[in-house]
């Protein structure tokens, strides 16, 4: 039975902390990105943002994962730079994660950050492309899977894998991101009234052909794959400048690399606006709004693999 668990969090502009990332990205193999869809050094460093500006959220999702007992081992797929990694090892101190990524910079950065935070000892990394092979991941109680699944060529056949490959009784997360976050109001700038929104449903039109599964509604298709519904929750997120320091940085780099995809469609007039907010000698720079802040949505399921039912002579099935 499905519980709806709605939660809005709006963050405490004057608390000095941010929130708990989940973020999205990759090319059908498995990947926890940051806005944008290109790889390498420019792309951790959109993860590593997202992370430091979301980081209360996904600490609060993990807390609330109504997982049984405690995990010992947990995999990550399309673990990106390591922030669901990092945020299930503190939450469940006696476990190990697998963490898996089509990109060996990612998984690299991801042991950086394990090393510093003297968990190293806790993480195996597995470079793999979910759509070509699946990897020996053991038997593990909680999978979790942050913005990866609508990166799969066929998200039914991998939540099938997740649902064979976990313990019985074991916990499947699934968090899926409603795309680029907002960061100004609906009608600024001045000089272009509504320019990141028509950026957005630009380079989202381009990505629908790529990704037709971003976004999704998992929930049916979690029952489909043989699991149980028990939660699902509706995250709303508003951190303003004062609420993480990261926040300009991290607008200011998810912003360039969306001008990057949709350059060469917008009109010049927007292009021009959308570059004083990107020039940090612009006073128009979005660096200097006060009105900026990350407003951004997430969704959270969590399943459960059914303890198998016994069979005549003492199988399971």
């Amino acid at each position: 039975m499905t519980h709806p668990i709605p939660h809005t969090a709006h963050h405490d502009p004057h608390s000095g902390h941010g929130t708990g990332h989940l973020h999205e990205h990759g090319r059908g193999a498995g990947h926890e990105h940051g806005p944008g869809h290109e790889h390498g050094h420019d792309q951790a460093e959109i993860l590593d943002l997202d992370a430091e500006v979301l980081a209360e959220h996904i600490a609060s999702i993990v807390r609330w994962l109504p997982a049984e007992g405690t995990p010992r081992h947990i995999v990550d797929l399309g673990c990106g730079t390591g922030t669901g990694t990092l945020a299930l090892l503190a939450r469940f101190p006696g476990a190990h994660v697998t963490a898996v990524d089509s990109s060996a910079a990612h998984l690299d950065r991801l042991r950086e950050k394990a090393s510093a935070g003297g968990v190293a000892d806790r993480v195996r990394t597995v470079l793999a492309d979910l759509d070509t092979a699946w990897p020996d991941l053991g038997t593990p109680e909680l999978v979790w899977a942050s913005a990866s699944l609508h990166h799969m060529t066929d998200p039914g056949r991998t939540m099938r894998q997740v649902h064979d490959a976990l313990a019985p009784g074991g916990l499947f997360a699934v968090v899926e991101s409603a795309g680029l976050p907002r960061f100004l109001p609906e009608d600024a700038p001045e000089d272009a009234p509504g320019l990141l929104e028509r950026c957005r449903v630009t380079g989202d039109a381009r990505h629908a052909t790529r990704l037709p599964h971003r976004g999704d509604d998992w929930g049916p298709g979690l029952a489909a794959a043989g699991f149980t519904v028990e939660g699902e929750r509706a995250i709303h997120v508003e951190i303003g400048k004062s609420g993480s320091p990261a926040v300009g940085r991290y607008a200011l780099e998810t912003l360039r690399r969306v001008r990057g995809g949709v350059a060469d469609v917008l009109p010049p007039a927007d292009l021009a606006a959308l570059d004083r907010l990107l020039d940090p000698g612009s006073p128009h720079c979005i660096l200097r709004r006060d009105d900026l802040a990350v407003r951004t949505e997430r969704t959270v399921w969590a399943a459960r693999r059914g303890v198998r039912a016994a069979r005549p002579g003492g199988a399971t099935g």
